[in-house]
């Protein structure tokens, strides 16, 4: 029982810690995009046509057109 005395205290702590960095996080812009990354995976990073095929999917998903193939 004396060790809940600790834990609680300890628990809230983290927990309050935790919602801190989250909205740090959220203001700082870290989820402002959300589809790059996605995207960027699918592309060489060598490739210098990587931002606009990056362009070219977004464009693509807008118009609601079959990929080409």
């Amino acid at each position: 029982m004396p060790a809940l005395y600790i834990m609680i205290p300890a628990a809230l702590l983290i927990v309050a810690i935790a919602v801190y960095v989250f909205f740090w996080a959220v203001d700082s812009g870290q989820y402002d995009d959300l589809d790059g990354p996605a995207h960027s995976i699918l592309f060489d990073d060598q490739d210098p046509q990587h931002k606009a095929a990056v362009d070219e999917a977004n464009h693509t998903t807008d118009n609601k057109q079959p990929p080409h193939g």
